[in-house]
């Protein structure tokens, strides 16, 4: 038996639904997969490590890794309305009604704060870098990171002032009593116009391309699988979900598996080099040299 490859993603919805069919030998011509499930963190930092054959990581990560590295221009994570969130519990960051001053509301509340982030390395933490740069007078205070499950119970519990929040979370923070603050997606779509770049598929360089291109396909392939037998993958998906209602995990899908996922398209990488352009610009991340996303085509 061939050796199978190894491929690292988090245990969100929308990955366990894009690669079931993959990992569970469903797709007969597609390379084996030994999958590992952990947070975006572990993977962003595996991804720096050389850690697996396949990864799924956040696009801010993407600068660091590309010299062993290749975008897929499948199985990320891409769309509208669907960017990280800044919360808050609820009062907090309102103004209280007597008072005369803006900066007890709003985005300058967050001056001197403390806030927890699920990676420094993730595009969530990057987008709200880029947005506090202009909205924050002062800055923020200090950063935590902690796994995304354990960002909201940190801000309820108040040993955080706010949260950065990702996945799910956008559907269930109001039943932790907290305030949505800002929306970084709402914020970047404004701003650019363009879909929300958040998780991306890479694969090492050294696999060649050949086997680079038959992982795009089984990429795209288990994509198409998922969307054509979308209850096939339910018990997969249950099983890691970190959120176990059946109606989040659906809109979490829904939100998150589009077209971007299939196919980036022309649309998706200019949101990628339009991301990562304004990141290099203000020093967040290392300028992408031309040509570093592309693919290799097919001979």
């Amino acid at each position: 038996m061939a050796q199978r490859l190894t491929i690292a993603h988090s245990p969100c919805p929308n990955d366990t639904f894009v690669f079931h069919a993959w990992s569970h030998g469903l797709l007969p011509e597609a390379p084996g997969l030994a999958v590992t499930i952990a947070d975006i963190d572990v993977t962003n930092g595996l991804a720096e490590r050389g850690g697996a054959d396949l990864l799924k990581i956040s696009y801010a990560s993407l600068p660091y890794v590309l010299d062993e590295y290749v975008l897929l221009p499948c199985g990320g994570a891409l769309g509208h309305g669907c960017g990280p969130l800044v919360l808050t519990r609820s009062g907090d960051s309102t103004a209280d009604s007597d008072s005369d001053s803006d900066s007890d509301s709003g985005p300058a509340w967050l001056a001197g704060r403390r806030v927890a982030v699920p990676s420094v390395r993730s595009t969530a933490y990057l987008l709200f870098r880029l947005w506090a740069a202009r909205a924050v007078p002062g800055g923020v205070g200090d950063t935590v990171v902690l796994p995304f499950h354990e960002i909201m119970p940190a801000v309820r519990d108040g040993e955080v002032d706010a949260g950065l929040v990702i996945h799910e979370a956008r559907f269930t923070y109001q039943q932790y009593g907290l305030h949505r603050l800002a929306d970084m997606g709402e914020e970047w779509e404004n701003a650019t116009g363009r879909p929300i770049p958040l998780g991306a598929i890479v694969a090492r360089r050294d696999l060649g391309e050949e086997q680079l291109r038959a992982v795009a396909r089984a990429a795209a392939d288990s994509v198409r699988f998922a969307w054509d037998h979308p209850t096939a993958s339910r018990p997969y998906v249950l099983e890691h979900a970190q959120e176990m209602a059946p109606d989040v995990i659906e809109q979490h899908i829904g939100l998150y598996v589009n077209d971007y996922t299939a196919d980036l398209g022309e649309d998706g990488y200019a949101a990628v080099r339009e991301l990562l352009g304004r990141a290099a610009a203000e020093g967040l991340v290392p300028a992408v040299s031309p040509g570093a996303l592309d693919f290799p085509a097919a001979g």
